[in-house]
């Protein structure tokens, strides 16, 4: 697991004041992204090698406001690694009250540059070791 830290900006808020719910997707790539950082390969790296990770399916089940100026704690697990797809789900609560926000899951294939589903695990096996171990 890898938590993010945010901070909701004002232009994150809708006329009610609470976050608008759009922005949680966002908040998932944030945490999405740190995990891939944190395994040893980000995603400009990947890209490099000419792998893609699209966004195949998305999920938010919003359970509490945030607010303007909350500071936000986003976990990341990675739910199901196979070589050709990943799942990560999120967590996503506030820090001062520890308060469940949301929760939420995104499936991804991993493609080359024409959008062709590829073997990772065969591709680039240290990439699928590092992930798997989450790079800890």
């Amino acid at each position: 697991m890898v938590q993010s830290e945010i901070r909701v900006r004002y232009q994150e808020t809708d006329q009610m004041s609470v976050v608008y719910h759009g922005n949680y997707f966002t908040w998932f790539e944030i945490g999405r992204t740190d995990y891939i950082r944190q395994a040893g390969f980000p995603y400009q790296r990947l890209e490099q090698e000419g792998i893609l990770i699209p966004v195949v399916e998305v999920q938010c089940r919003y359970i509490a406001p945030a607010r303007y100026d909350d500071e936000i704690i986003i976990e990341t697990t990675l739910e199901e690694l196979a070589s050709s797809k990943v799942v990560f789900s999120y967590l996503v609560k506030r820090k001062e009250d520890q308060a469940r926000l949301a929760t939420g899951m995104s499936k991804h294939l991993f493609t080359d540059r024409q959008m062709k589903r590829i073997n990772l695990k065969r591709r680039l096996p240290e990439v699928y070791d590092r992930l798997q171990k989450g790079g800890l």
